[in-house]
């Protein structure tokens, strides 16, 4: 096709359009009736323009000029199979240009390629056009690749004080007879590490209508961690072994007003966390399991109340426990209620508070002390192995659960002494949590949040009685002391910029201080980078993040904490990252 011929059919594209059945014919394009070569047909529009004559008086008149028109002139010839199309020129005259039916059906083809791609960017297309369930399913996810030093003290105790509480419970039990010289796994105290990390999660929902929804999401991990979806390159047995993918998300939700004013989210499943909440009782990453009910109600004012209610299977008992016994033993099942009340107060337009308290509530998560049993190796189990965690970091108090019969087999109590060790106290967190949005300076947003958490479940005495670690030093030196241990957890964070950095040039820079004491929270739910992860911990965290493209940013980040109670350790932890998303 030459090139006067594409510049013709640009011009009359409307009527190529139509004719190819693309579009119909707007209505629009009469409003302003377009020039005529036929100057008596000009005049009649001027005319109606000018208010001499009326629209229907006019169209009158032009159908006879035109029929005029039509049985003066020639017909122009057409080739078989072609179209003919009249092109108007610059200078008013109307130039008549043959079109064959190939390059029409190009064209067709080619406008039917284009319209169809831009509509299902923009969304406008019919129905008929894009499917249905393409527009109820929306795909995202995103990949973070990140260098992280974690520097540890040179004068952390690194002589058998750090027992891996986790490493004992999740394997086999530890033999704590004096004649066992070997001690129990310890956690990395004294060597520094860095690590090549990656992030990468795939999610999709769907829209199913009436409110409900659906989704999941997989994501990486070095193992089934529920604090952690990093995956360290390297890992995993090495030597570009390839890498495994976990169940992340997996819910049914509903989302609805059920009253004026009033708005519900159910969850159910696995999903985010439903709480307001910052990461001093919840790690970022962590997805709760169970069932939950969130509702606001808008007053229609500058106040709007909120409030949370779930409930949470931590821990449901393997259904044939215990394996290796004919005799089945009674579940332990461990449960989390929580729930929380608040309201997010517009109090001027340029200042904003949420607050919120919630009370969580941990049943059955304390350790318990077993019956008198019989243990004559490591695999053998006690009534109360159950009460043992199923994940933990680091830093919760911990108490021998099991009462070993001293026997003739095990040398009247002095030889195979395998133990787990379970908490040494219960958890019900009441936390306070508050935001404070300050948008007054346009250009740098600025964001106070704080968390105040105390345990109302602690047992100082029980503590004291039975707990093997968080000790302080007795009058030798040796870490066998009191106990030194506390229920109290705090933090404060400034974030100056985009609270969120999504776009090209946006960014942020944050500091926060925090203080965890020993049994304040859940040490397996806490914020897995701070320290390394876990309770007893205070210090300081600094960082900052830029947008260098939109859903692409640089970050980096500096955490430097040190042990509250017992032994001494610190660490400070370096993670520069690079996010995309999508």
């Amino acid at each position: 096709m030459s090139k006067s011929e594409r510049n013709a059919f640009r011009l009359a594209a409307p009527a190529l359009l139509v004719a190819a059945g693309l579009v119909a014919a707007s209505p629009a394009w009469a409003q302003e009736p377009a020039p005529s070569p036929n100057a008596t047909i000009n005049l009649i529009n001027l005319m109606v323009k000018r208010g001499l004559i009326t629209r229907a008086d006019a169209d009158g008149l032009i159908k006879q000029a035109e029929a005029e028109a039509s049985a003066a002139a020639p017909a122009p010839a057409a080739a078989p199979g072609g179209t003919t199309v009249a092109v108007p020129n610059r200078d008013g005259t109307v130039r008549v240009q043959y079109v064959p039916e190939m390059v029409r059906k190009q064209i067709r083809d080619e406008v039917r390629t284009e319209v169809m791609a831009q509509a299902k960017r923009e969304g406008w297309a019919t129905p008929n056009a894009i499917p249905d369930w393409t527009q109820r399913i929306k795909i995202t996810g995103d990949i973070r690749l990140r260098y992280e030093g974690d520097y540890l003290g040179d004068s952390n105790a690194n002589t058998g004080e750090f027992p891996n509480f986790n490493a004992i419970n999740t394997g086999s039990p530890y033999d704590v007879s004096t004649g066992n010289a070997n001690l129990p796994p310890q956690l990395n105290v004294d060597q520094d590490r860095e690590r090549a990390r990656l992030r990468a999660r795939l999610g999709v929902a769907a829209d199913l209508g009436d409110g409900f929804s659906t989704g999941l999401r997989v994501a990486t991990g070095d193992g089934s961690s529920p604090v952690s979806t990093n995956q360290s390159l390297g890992g995993s047995g090495g030597n570009f072994s390839k890498y495994a993918i976990w169940l992340d998300r997996a819910y049914i939700r509903y989302k609805g007003d059920v009253a004026d004013g009033l708005g519900l989210v159910v969850d159910g499943g696995r999903f985010d966390n439903p709480f307001f909440a910052t990461d001093l009782i919840w790690d970022d990453d962590i997805g709760f399991d169970g069932l939950a009910l969130a509702g606001a109600y808008d007053l229609g004012g500058s106040v709007k109340p909120f409030g949370v209610l779930g409930a949470f299977p931590v821990y449901n008992t393997d259904f044939n426990f215990a394996s290796t016994d004919a005799a089945k033993m009674q579940s332990h099942d461990k449960w989390l209620l929580g729930g929380q009340a608040g309201v997010e107060w517009k109090i001027t337009d340029d200042y904003r508070l949420k607050a919120g308290l919630a009370y969580y509530h941990f049943d059955n998560i304390k350790g318990e002390l077993s019956s008198l049993c019989t243990v004559l190796n490591a695999s053998d189990a006690c009534d109360s192995d159950l009460t043992r965690p199923g994940f933990a970091q680091k830093g919760n108090t911990y108490m021998a659960l099991r009462a070993i019969a001293p026997t003739a087999a095990n040398g009247n109590g002095t030889t195979d002494q395998y133990q787990y060790f379970g908490l040494v106290t219960g958890f019900r967190e009441l936390a306070l949590t508050a935001r404070l949005d300050l948008s007054q300076f346009k250009t740098l947003p600025i964001a106070l949040d704080g968390e105040y958490v105390k345990n109302l479940a602690f047992d100082e005495s029980r503590a004291r009685a039975n707990a093997v670690n968080n000790r302080g030093d007795d009058a030798t030196g040796q870490p066998f002391g009191e106990f030194e241990g506390g229920d109290t957890a705090y933090m404060a964070r400034l974030t100056l910029g985009t609270e969120q950095v999504r776009k090209r040039w946006d960014w942020n820079l944050r500091f926060a201080y925090k203080y965890l004491e020993s049994d304040s929270v859940v040490d397996g739910f806490t914020d897995s980078d701070f320290g390394l992860g876990g309770t007893n911990l205070e210090g300081y965290v600094f960082g900052g993040a830029f947008g260098v493209a939109d859903n692409v940013a640089l970050s980096l980040r500096w955490q430097s904490a040190d042990n509250i109670a017992g032994p001494t350790y610190s660490a400070d932890v370096l993670q520069a990252d690079v996010s995309a998303r999508f």
